[in-house]
């Protein structure tokens, strides 16, 4: 990021428009998704490939823990949160084409168990075209300056997020929409108000997003959670500190990948007025 750039995101908890892949990185990648959607629908270890798209792929699916390391990612995030940068998740927001799926108004951090930590940054990568039309995300400027804010559980078939969590009231009129062409990042902060709509063009609508924390996230934190080194070092040895995939869904990688969701699941399902299937474990989701 450039000076202008960054104090945009500082100013407002996002920016959107930074190139880090190239066409034919974009073109590679897509394609190595869609392989693992044709021949891996059916996941492995009890879980659908959808589950590993949406919560924790760096764990089972080499492709997304290496994505997460991607230096021009890297260099960019180190802008925002500093030398030592850790991966929480990687996850996939997949929109078919003509598809009525949304993502309501919402913080990220509501439920993640990371308290209101200004250390915690999302990276976005569009791997197509992400524009207005395919239900590109939107983002209300200064939002992340306050603290987290009530979300209600609707659970609503067509919302993409675990719990179908929404803010009451938001003013749409002030919101600024975040286009993106393939191979193009938006960071946005924890607690910054951001949606995306329905995708209303002719192709999929595909969405990166990897979540990057500080070592000094977990401090003082109860319980236990799992990150991913990627960049410098882990000094607080807060996290449970994890490799990435070996393999893809390597048994030991699978009994790891069950064993996360059993110990995030109490905080991320806390307060749920229904059950939150991403984080359900021992069966099929």
């Amino acid at each position: 990021m450039n000076a202008d750039q960054l104090a945009s995101y500082r100013r407002d908890g996002f920016v959107s428009g930074l190139p880090v892949f190239d066409p034919s990185d974009v073109t590679r990648i897509r394609g190595a998704i869609e392989q693992l959607e044709a021949h891996h629908a059916d996941g492995a270890g009890g879980h659908a490939l959808n589950q590993f798209f949406r919560v924790n792929g760096q764990l089972v699916i080499p492709l997304l823990a290496d994505l997460a390391r991607t230096p021009a990612i890297l260099d960019v995030v180190e802008q925002v949160l500093g030398p030592d940068l850790l991966v929480w998740s990687v996850e996939l927001f997949i929109k078919e084409a003509g598809s009525a799926k949304t993502v309501s108004w919402h913080q990220d951090i509501t439920y993640w168990g990371m308290g209101e930590t200004d250390d915690e940054v999302t990276a976005w990568v569009a791997l197509s075209d992400v524009s207005v039309q395919a239900g590109c995300m939107r983002f209300l400027p200064g939002s992340h300056a306050g603290g987290i804010v009530p979300h209600a559980d609707t659970f609503a078939p067509d919302n993409l997020l675990s719990r179908g969590q929404e803010i009451a009231h938001v003013d749409e009129t002030q919101a600024v929409f975040g286009p993106l062409r393939p191979g193009e990042l938006s960071l946005h902060h924890g607690r910054c108000f951001h949606a995306s709509g329905p995708n209303r063009s002719s192709d999929r609508r595909i969405g990166l997003a990897i979540r990057y924390v500080t070592p000094g996230v977990r401090d003082g934190l109860p319980g236990r959670d799992y990150a991913m080194l990627v960049r410098g070092q882990d000094r607080h040895q807060g996290w449970t500190p994890v490799a990435g995939a070996r393999a893809l869904f390597h048994p030991a990688d699978l009994a790891l990948y069950d064993q996360v969701l059993s110990d995030q699941s109490a905080t991320l399902s806390a307060g749920a007025t229904g059950t939150v299937d991403l984080y359900q474990t021992g069966g099929p989701q």
